[in-house]
């Protein structure tokens, strides 16, 4: 009685185990595709045959616009050498795209106030990298002509409207006149403020950040292309713009909160929070590592809740093994026994089918029917030795006893036909 009761409970809290580890699957997933900022190849193409790449430089790289528009002249080549060809029909259609940028601060001002904020100079497509959440208006693109374009956050929009309705409001930078394309939610929360984004953000061009404000120099490039075979996008990126180690970090975003990076982060435990590089990570980097170390943990937990339930498992199959009441050599035979089964009755359709004609089913019925209106030939009965006697004519009773013999032989295969007369 013990038990079974020990089964039970044991086989509660395995289901248990086995449900929290679902819960945190399910946890996982959800943080994992939270993330916008990596999600720029699913953004980019459905098939999933593109790889988003970020590139990260350290203050004194030095790196320059013109050496990224020299990259970017490459990239069109290593694609044909790769036989990666454009094969849409429509003509505006890209097969990769890019963006960077710099950090930095300028000073908003409007007739009534003015406005220190931290500020992100652009260029490229930033907003197919981040798509912030719009509160009102659009956003601008780095490769316009025109460069008095900005976005700002919410905060920045109260503070010098009072409104957060402000697309088409002129604010001045330096002194020049820029149009708000569109205003933005700054993200929220403990863990996006330890990223970085605990005061104002404001977007403009990197034109804008350079000449007008307090630039950092170009620190962050990203870029989706297709990707042909693992690590081509990854491997490219990082012979062209990665030469020197010390002042270029190259991540893979795609692939960044898969299983297999999530077990490498458990290995890489302690050692993963030392960084050797002058790098400073803007704040979608560091929201990402941070949610990286969370799927990291919860991983880990979800493994251990996964073994629980996995060992009873084994644990209850070794059991029921060593008591079961067969053998493979059963099962071997029984199955045998099955197949050979089916095959008769396959070759008994395949005969009937053949007394049948051509008329398939229909005619394999209408012959039934035939053979059932045919009167049934009584079956000839073989004939005994009694039978013989008792057709034959009676004999006469003679003195050696020959009729005793008759009377015993009727009696002894009286059976033959329903018993013995009385």
């Amino acid at each position: 009685m013990i038990f079974p009761m020990k089964k039970i409970v044991l086989g509660i809290s395995g289901g248990i185990s086995f449900l929290i580890f679902l819960v945190l699957l399910l946890v996982s997933n959800h943080l994992a595709n939270s993330q916008s900022a990596q999600l720029a190849a699913e953004r980019w193409s459905k098939e999933g045959n593109v790889s988003q790449v970020s590139c990260f430089f350290s203050v004194g790289s030095g790196i320059t616009e013109d050496e990224l528009i020299e990259f970017e002249h490459t990239v069109d080549s290593a694609l044909t050498e790769a036989s990666v060809v454009q094969e849409s029909e429509n003509p505006g259609a890209r097969l990769w795209a890019d963006a960077y940028s710099a950090d930095g601060q300028v000073t908003l001002s409007n007739d009534k106030t003015s406005l220190t904020a931290d500020a992100i100079g652009i260029g490229g497509d930033f907003f197919l990298f981040h798509p912030l959440t719009l509160l009102n208006g659009a956003y601008f693109s780095g490769n316009d002509l025109m460069k008095d374009y900005c976005v700002i956050d919410e905060d920045a929009a109260w503070q010098l409207f009072g409104s957060n309705d402000v697309a088409g409001m002129t604010v001045y930078i330096g002194g020049v006149p820029h149009i708000v394309t569109g205003v933005v939610r700054r993200p929220d929360g403990r863990l996006a403020e330890a990223a970085g984004l605990d005061s104002t953000v404001v977007y403009v061009s990197y034109q804008t950040l350079t000449e007008l404000g307090n630039s950092h120099g170009i620190n962050h490039y990203e870029i989706v292309m297709p990707n042909p075979v693992t690590g081509f996008a990854s491997n490219y990126v990082r012979e062209k713009l990665g030469s020197e180690e010390k002042e270029v970090e190259v991540v893979e975003n795609t692939t960044r909160y898969s299983l297999v990076s999530r077990l490498k982060l458990i290995t890489e435990f302690g050692t993963r929070s030392m960084n050797g590089k002058a790098i400073i990570y803007p704040y979608w980097e560091n929201m990402a590592r941070g949610i990286a170390d969370i799927l990291m943990v919860l991983t880990l937990f979800g493994i251990l809740f996964l073994l629980y339930p996995v060992g009873l498992a084994v644990v209850f199959f070794c059991i029921w093994w060593r008591h079961k009441g067969w053998t493979m050599k059963d099962a071997w035979h029984k199955l045998k026994d099955l197949a050979e089964r089916r095959m008769e009755k396959l070759r008994e359709k395949r005969k009937e089918k053949r007394h049948s004609g051509d008329g398939g089913p229909e005619g394999d019925r209408k012959a039934k029917k035939e053979r059932a209106k045919k009167p049934k030939r009584p079956k000839k009965r073989r004939k005994s030795e009694y039978d013989d006697f008792d057709e034959g004519e009676e004999e006469e009773p003679d003195g050696d006893g020959s009729s005793e013999e008759a009377l015993s032989k009727k009696k002894r295969f009286g059976w033959r036909r329903g018993g013995q007369k009385k």
